[in-house]
């Protein structure tokens, strides 16, 4: 499936390393095209400093904060009216993943109301496709064949992690799988989810 590009994504993560993993094809596609910020909070300087040679590898700008919470989500959004939003599934086996995807659900009407962006929302991959509500059930998929090697140059930079051993192997499997679904090498699957009732068509992120 052919990404269109919609102008500006806002990703929106649990850990410093998340938006490659789970997203970095896709963030490095439209990094080519619009502004993509990837927001994540501050963890130790190490991973702090990762995350900003992870998220340049996108080509990506990076925001650290504090905390995450839907006060500074909300900020963000304001200041930075992002066509589309991308985070963690609302019922995502890690309880940090959720914990943010609840943040970002709670700033968002109200930036929505203030400024109409985001005009999209979508949840990203987790652990082996599966949610505590059972399997991804994706409706976008991204063919990201050509930015794959991009996605892995930006996660192999997150050196204090295991990422030849676990989320390299898990990047490449998950990447094959939804690549298989739509006839490609690689691609990545989200999950589109309503803002104040609008939702976008399967073909668009």
């Amino acid at each position: 499936m052919t990404a269109t590009f919609p102008g500006s994504v806002l990703a929106i993560f649990a850990h410093p390393d998340d938006a490659e993993l789970w997203a970095g094809g896709t963030l490095a596609h439209h990094a080519a095209h619009a502004p993509v910020t990837v927001a994540v909070p501050s963890h130790s300087a190490e991973r702090d400093s990762e995350a900003a040679a992870g998220t340049k590898a996108l080509g990506a700008l990076l925001h650290q904060a504090q905390l995450l919470d839907p006060a500074e989500i909300h900020r963000l959004l304001i200041d930075l009216c992002p066509n589309v939003v991308v985070t963690h599934p609302i019922s995502d086996v890690h309880p940090d993943h959720r914990r943010i995807s609840e943040a970002v659900l709670a700033a968002l009407p109200d930036a929505v109301i203030s400024t109409g962006h985001p005009q999209r929302l979508y949840t990203c991959d987790t652990y082996n496709s599966l949610t505590l509500d059972g399997p991804v059930r994706a409706d976008t998929i991204v063919d990201t064949t050509a930015t794959f090697s991009t996605k892995m140059q930006a996660l192999r930079q997150h050196a204090s992690q295991p990422i030849e051993t676990h989320f390299g192997p898990m990047a490449e499997h998950l990447g094959r799988l939804w690549g298989a679904r739509i006839g490609t090498t690689y691609a990545e699957a989200f999950t589109a989810l309503p803002i104040l009732g609008r939702l976008p068509a399967a073909t668009q992120l």
